[in-house]
């Protein structure tokens, strides 16, 4: 049998008998014919798939699917089921772009519109939020991670298809440090703003990264379909703030769809190609990585010069260590084998790390055994809050461990090194970029590897010099000594710079909230344009900038919530590093009968330590059991006592037994009752559960 007739009884019998029936002596001759004309006329009116592991290494378009154009009535085969050439996308066709917003501003949203308008993912099939892939984000309804996904455009202006590489970032201050990393693979950005909310704090915080970055910024106003919707308004705003031309904003409603045909024609007009050279030796950046079971550690990364092609060895500039590329594409929206990737694409690499440490973020791979110039990287990020992470149960330490490893390969930012406590066992100290990042943290290790964590009252990095000169970084309260032999004679604290918007009408009582907080204030400023009528002033609510210098000890305990609950949740804020500045800090101890409890023990501002001491004593007294003696609950300074509470002994009733006779004789049973209590409680220890730790913390 020939091989022509071979083929035509497989059409006739169907797809699935194809290769069963055709000898292996005929694969030569048909992936020979693969790229010709013949082909398409031998199988004109019929579509086979054919198994791209035989293709792949023969036809240079690895297209699993052929199909006759030229046959009325024949389905086109959808381009997501279709292998990609990239080859066919050199860097003037490539746009890298990301959407930056404040929180709650409809990154998400219209990341979700256009991926069905590139026809990347179907309308209407799929779950809301595509690119919000934790579990903890579709609870909270923020995005957690940036998120990559790449799209193909036909631009209808100069008839070319382009290759969108699309980010959908974080809006909260927490995690600025994914948005930073994400820029680093962009060119130009979305800035996102809501029409009825108009400019918020992370709106300007992620505007000047963007800036700093020297990344083109299209503007763009969602959310124009809500009732309360002012474009005009926040226009004036994107003019006032940013200096940015209203003509140039784009007006969208990603529920609607309104608006969504100017974003992409848009982003292909103003945003730069990446300026990459394709002739120089392969150098890549890391931008992120997660660890999967099976595939182990998938990196993903920019190719900013050069070739990336399966089956080659690539090294880390950082380690030094080689490793073969497994697999290799783009993320369509999920992972897409291409076999390359080439000069400006953004896509994910598979090269067999089993290591979270080798992954490291920021890093430059590229060929093995060649020498290029590592890529600037990333700054390293700056935690902000630092907590102890210690397993409910101690003997599950090795399983917490092996969490961690596995999610901080996902959460790069995130800092850990082992510690040991004397109430808690072994554990880890923690670093985060905040409280959310930190609580957020917390879920993920629940809700993806379901174990069971206590963590330790959140405390910032403080500086503490000594009588004889020396100074020593305390991460941990603990760490710091109260011998009175080693007096301190300065002290620093982290600041930050707090950018503030909110209505007018709250500014005082914000100002005093700050105020409390011991905030200086560094600025004053109204965003808004005061109308020039005034009876208007009755019915517009005028927006006002305030920008404080605030302790982070200050911001990172409840100063959110509390800015939410005096201003009706309508105040936004956000924050950047500052400097340290000299401030009367002292150490906390929690005695427990005299015992310190290290666990409990916290650095706070002395002239807030008596209060302080004063709830946690009265919170741990409503936590902690009653013994069979008396428990002394306080709080001190060194040496000296500024808060007490007492939890009373248990007491039996050592006269059930006398129906009468002398009162000689209760007395002797209540005085032998009163020297063992005496006697227990100088050798009894008390002994605090797991619960009442989980419990004490949680409410602190």
């Amino acid at each position: 049998m020939g091989t022509g007739e071979a083929l035509r009884r497989c059409l006739k019998r169907g797809v699935s008998e194809c290769w069963r029936i055709s000898p292996s002596q005929h694969l030569p001759f048909f992936l020979a014919h693969s790229c010709s004309r013949d082909l398409p006329t031998l199988f004109r009116g019929h579509r086979i798939s054919l198994p791209g592991r035989l293709l792949g290494s023969v036809v240079s378009s690895q297209c699993r699917t052929f199909s006759s154009a030229e046959s009325a009535g024949t389905p086109e085969v959808p381009e997501r089921d279709q292998i990609i050439d990239l080859a066919l996308y050199p860097p003037n066709l490539i746009k890298n772009f990301s959407i930056i917003a404040h929180v709650d501003h409809g990154k998400s949203t219209l990341a979700d519109r256009l991926l069905e308008l590139t026809g990347t993912i179907r309308k209407g099939h799929g779950q809301p939020q595509y690119l919000d892939k934790l579990q903890v984000e579709r609870e909270r309804g923020i995005t957690v991670k940036a998120q990559t996904v790449t799209m193909f455009y036909n631009y209808s202006k100069d008839r070319r298809k382009y290759l969108l590489n699309l980010i959908d970032t974080p809006g909260h201050v927490d995690f600025s440090y994914e948005v930073s990393r994400s820029l680093a693979a962009c060119q130009g950005v979305l800035l996102l703003v809501d029409a009825s909310q108009g400019v918020q704090a992370q709106t300007v915080a992620n505007f000047y990264l963007a800036f700093e970055a020297d990344l083109a910024i299209i503007p763009v106003i969602n959310k124009i379909d809500q009732p309360t919707a002012d474009p005009d308004r926040v226009k004036e705003q994107l003019k006032a703030i940013f200096d940015i031309n209203p003509e140039e904003v784009i007006l969208t409603s990603a529920k609607t769809g309104q608006g969504l045909e100017q974003v992409l024609p848009t982003v292909i007009d103003r945003i730069p190609s990446p300026k990459g050279d394709p002739g120089r030796p392969l150098r890549m950046l890391l931008l992120d990585s997660y660890y999967d079971e099976y595939k182990g550690v998938v990196c993903h990364v920019a190719v900013v010069d050069g070739t990336l092609k399966k089956g080659v060895k690539i090294a880390s500039a950082a380690t030094g260590q080689s490793y073969e590329v497994n697999d290799v594409g783009i993320l369509h929206p999920e992972l897409t084998p291409t076999s390359h990737l080439f000069t400006g694409q953004v896509g994910y690499v598979i090269a067999g790390m089993r290591s979270t440490k080798e992954a490291r973020i920021g890093d430059t791979l590229h060929l093995s055994r060649t020498q290029v110039e590592p890529l600037p990287g990333f700054k390293p990020a700056k935690h902000m809050v630092f907590a102890g992470v210690y397993p409910a149960d101690g003997s599950d330490f090795d399983a917490l461990n092996h969490a961690i490893e596995r999610l901080t390969c996902n959460d790069a930012s995130v800092s850990v090194s082992k510690e040991s406590s004397g109430a808690l066992g072994m554990g880890f100290r923690c670093g985060f970029l905040g409280l959310l990042h930190m609580d957020v943290f917390h879920q993920r290790l629940e809700q993806e590897y379901g174990a069971q964590v206590i963590s330790t009252t959140p405390t910032v990095p403080y500086v503490f010099e000594y009588v004889d000169g020396s100074k020593v970084t305390v991460q941990n309260p603990a760490a710091l000594s109260s011998s009175p032999g080693k007096r301190i004679v300065k002290c620093w604290e982290p600041t930050v710079l707090a950018t503030i918007i909110t209505p007018s009408e709250y500014v005082g009582s914000l100002m005093t909230l700050c105020s409390e907080r011991r905030g200086e204030q560094i600025e004053h400023s109204f965003i808004d344009g005061i109308p020039t009528i005034p009876f208007c002033l009755t019915f517009y609510r005028q927006r006002v900038m305030l920008k404080y210098k605030l302790p982070l000890r200050e911001v990172v305990i409840d100063f959110y919530n509390e800015l939410k609950s005096i201003t009706s949740g309508y105040a936004s804020f956000d924050y950047e590093e500052s400097e340290m500045q000299i401030s009367d800090l002292v150490k906390l101890d929690l005695l427990l009968n005299g015992e310190p409890v290290d666990a409990l023990a916290s650095i706070v501002h002395r002239a807030k330590a008596e209060r302080v001491g004063r709830e946690l004593c009265e919170k741990l007294k409503k936590i902690l059991d009653r013994q069979l003696f008396e428990i002394a609950i306080q709080a001190a300074i060194g040496s000296k006592v500024v808060a007490r509470e007492s939890l009373s002994a248990l007491r039996k009733n050592v006269l059930a037994k006398c129906y009468g006779g002398d009162v000689s004789r209760k007395r002797k049973l209540l005085e032998k009752q009163k020297e063992g209590k005496r006697r227990m409680k100088r050798v009894g220890s008390v002994d605090i559960p797991q619960e009442a730790f989980h419990s004490l913390l949680r409410s602190s």
